[in-house]
């Protein structure tokens, strides 16, 4: 393991500097220190959760250099359609639904209170939505602060909000991959709001576009901040970028396989104990890839999926849905013990 690294990490007290010192240290000693880090904080065990994404439209507003879903088809799905996924969802036995989609101006704090409403009047289940970026235009267009738009969302079912729009926390980035977004304190805010009234959230980072290691370092620091304030992220999602049919695809050719892994292992040697749970996106780097990165620091496979549109359109190869047959053979692979979990972490029987 990497001298005094593995105790630091432990203790919290990982800085900038260390994290830019491993970068460039031997990959080999990296993997190892942060597997040792996980097994240490969360044993040997590998969560997943059984769940359903809905893509409620592919219309949207914003415009992100690194979207490939906007108007890939061109719909917006009725509230029947979204009840009628749901439904298959739970036929399966499956504990979560993710709602995402594009932003457009009808697209107000009623017309997600209403959704929410008619999935929890049918339906017992756990809803994860709602991304900060989303939460700002719907407080925007019905003329409400961030705050009160959270709170109307709470009380008509949101159980937990999504950490996406994230994407890389530093403003220079950001006006290149999604300048029509929030900014970063934007999203830091609204983030901490939605923890303080009570709602957890995911956190993301989607590396490999055209930031540094700098700005992925600053970025996993500032979510590590938020988290030792508010303590509202159930776990990180690293994203790697996916290029296939969007601009910002001419200009980068995403992260490579070794990036991938040692963004997984940074991460975890970063968060520590404040963020526990580093998830193993297979839907954007593969079963195989995201076996390794079990073995260099990530201890959750994620979802079950159903579906996942947005990595379809950006070039996703590596299907729509993983059973819980294929979870559990995966996590097995790699000497590890599955476990079927909730949005927030709870098992499941």
């Amino acid at each position: 393991m990497i001298k005094d690294i593995y105790e630091r990490s432990l203790a919290g007290e990982i800085t900038r500097d260390d994290a830019h010192k491993l970068v460039n240290s031997n990959p080999f000693e990296l993997f190892d220190t942060a597997d040792q880090l996980r097994q240490e904080i969360v044993g040997d065990e590998v969560t997943f959760v059984a769940n359903r994404n809905i893509d409620i439209t592919d219309h949207c507003i914003i415009g992100c250099t690194f979207c490939s879903f906007r108007n890939n088809i061109g719909y917006e799905l009725t509230t029947e359609e979204v009840l009628t996924s749901i439904k298959e969802a739970v036929d399966v036995n499956a504990s979560e639904i993710c709602l995402f989609g594009g932003v457009m101006p009808h697209m107000t704090v009623e017309y997600y209170c209403d959704l929410f409403e008619a999935i929890k009047e049918n339906y017992d289940i756990m809803l994860h939505s709602m991304s900060p970026v989303e939460v700002f235009h719907a407080a925007k267009a019905s003329e409400v602060s961030t705050q009160e738009a959270l709170t109307s969302f709470k009380s008509a079912g949101l159980d937990s909000l999504t950490g996406a729009s994230a994407e890389i926390l530093v403003d220079s980035v950001r006006a290149k991959l999604c300048p029509n977004k929030v900014s970063t304190q934007e999203w830091a805010d609204i983030i901490t709001e939605a923890h303080n009234l009570g709602i957890p959230s995911t956190s993301t980072i989607m590396y490999g576009s055209i930031e540094t290691w700098e700005d992925r370092i600053e970025h996993l620091m500032i979510l590590r901040d938020i988290q030792r304030e508010t303590g509202g992220f159930t776990e990180l999602v690293p994203m790697t970028f996916l290029g296939k049919n969007n601009i910002m695809g001419q200009q980068s050719n995403g992260a490579s396989g070794l990036d991938d892994l040692k963004l997984h292992a940074i991460a975890r040697i970063i968060l520590g104990r404040d963020i526990p749970n580093i998830q193993a996106s297979w839907i954007k780097i593969g079963t195989r890839m995201a076996q390794m990165a079990l073995c260099c620091g990530a201890n959750d496979l994620g979802g079950t999926m159903m579906e996942d549109l947005i990595s379809i359109a950006a070039g996703s190869s590596h299907g729509e849905y993983l059973s819980r047959e294929q979870m559990h053979a995966t996590i097995e692979g790699v000497g590890r013990i599955p476990v079927e979990r909730n949005t927030l972490y709870e098992r499941v029987n």
